[in-house]
């Protein structure tokens, strides 16, 4: 019986095969006339020049930054996503493959979207998008995005803290997001949050100056909160004091040699140096001064999530991509805000007086930046760590939270805003 069954399970794969070529349907076209003719009407060659040469506010609305910023990401990224011409095709341009990037991550129109503009299929669109993307992280991030090294590169963040915010000892404000994306393919609950979406997890330390100094992307939206502060690699690095941060010292007017410390919201745990307020309303005065002024401090890391989310509007709403891809565009925002952030020549158009929250030198309000004034909620993506209340803090983080609150009420300014 075994031959038998051997014909007729090769016949029945014969019959199937042969349905199949039958029934599959015939590619039209190669490459669509249309396409064929982008070196002549695609918006690179036309549009861009034009906006370039006749009106450079338009083109830096285009792709959020200026002509000369642009020029200078390409000398740097050009030769890392340049593609060899065959005898059947001439490639895209580097430069091509950078404007569609920007423009994408801009706006977070569909690569459908974007090749109606760009006469550039959208399946060539959704294989080098993600790679410039890698490119852009892995060639601006050890310039642009890196964590301080020495006592001296943290004693500057923390003097700043000081001068803006009145927070001593603070060398950068903590907080995460949950990037919403598409529910990947067979992967259950893996990515499924406390929202009822499916989210990558974005976890940022600040400096003072609206820059990222640490960006952990990638963790899945399912675990715990904590979890993902305490999976992260500055976390072991905090607790194994690995950063080489300066020695602890007595705050202004005080005898008590005091940690730096990092400040952050509910859904962190309290740690000698990680400061969070303390929980529940009908605090008492002094816990509520303290409450203020780390609040105050914290709203840096709030800005630096506002203006990544105004500015590249991909984060607005949920991205249509795998994990893994997703991962790569976060990335590659956040260096290039730091990157447009540290450039003395695009600060300023990047982010313009009175983007970022500022305080009133004289009554010390807090005077709102103006992406928090924009139309619609630029965060609306960005959804907020689910808050966890703890309670039993460690001995050792309880004296360090007194020491910070004992000092604070030795300023009397901030009773009026609490």
């Amino acid at each position: 019986m075994a031959p038998v069954r051997c014909v007729r399970t090769a016949a029945a794969l014969l019959l199937y095969n042969g349905y199949n070529k039958k029934n599959k349907k015939r590619r039209r076209f190669w490459v669509r006339d249309w396409i064929l003719r982008r070196e002549k009407y695609g918006a690179y060659n036309k549009l861009i020049r034009e906006l370039k040469i006749e009106d450079a506010q338009q083109f830096k609305n285009f792709i959020r930054m200026s002509a000369v910023d642009f020029e200078e990401l390409l000398s740097k990224v050009g030769r890392i996503i340049q593609k060899e011409d065959t005898h059947l095709r001439a490639s895209i341009s580097p430069s091509e493959r950078l404007m569609v990037t920007l423009r994408f991550l801009a706006t977070g129109d569909s690569h459908q979207s974007l090749m109606y503009l760009f006469r550039i299929p959208a399946c060539t669109m959704s294989g080098f998008i993600p790679q410039v993307c890698s490119a852009l992280y892995q060639e601006l991030k050890d310039t642009y995005l890196k964590i301080p090294l020495t006592k001296e590169e943290w004693l500057g963040h923390s003097k700043k803290y000081l001068h803006r915010w009145n927070f001593p000892h603070c060398i950068g404000a903590l907080d995460g997001k949950h990037i919403v994306m598409q529910a990947p393919k067979n992967s259950g609950s893996y990515y499924y949050n406390y929202k009822n979406t499916h989210s990558i997890v974005l976890l940022a330390l600040v400096d003072a100056s609206y820059t990222f100094t640490y960006v952990d992307v990638g963790c899945n939206g399912r675990i715990s909160d904590s979890g993902v502060f305490n999976n992260c690699t500055l976390s072991s690095a905090l607790m194994n004091n690995e950063l080489d941060l300066p020695q602890p010292s007595p705050l202004s007017g005080r005898e008590k040699p005091m940690p730096y410390v990092i400040v952050a919201d509910d859904a962190f745990p309290m740690k000698s140096y990680l400061m969070k307020p303390f929980p529940y309303k009908d605090q008492p005065g002094p816990n509520r001064v303290f409450n203020y002024l780390l609040s105050r401090a914290r709203r840096i890391v709030e800005n630096a999530f506002g203006i990544i989310a105004n500015t590249f509007r991909i984060l607005r709403k949920p991205i249509l991509l795998e994990p893994e891809k997703v991962k790569k565009i976060v990335l590659a925002i956040c260096t290039l805000h730091n990157f447009l952030m540290k450039r003395k020549d695009s600060a300023g158009r990047y982010a313009p007086a009175g983007s970022f929250d500022t305080e009133d030198e004289d009554t010390h309000a807090v005077v709102n930046g103006s992406w928090r004034r924009d139309s619609g909620t630029p965060t609306d993506n960005l959804l907020p760590l689910q808050r966890c209340v703890q309670q039993n803090y460690s001995t050792e983080a309880k004296l360090v939270c007194n020491e910070f609150k004992e000092y604070f009420i030795s300023v009397n300014w901030q009773y009026k805003y609490i």
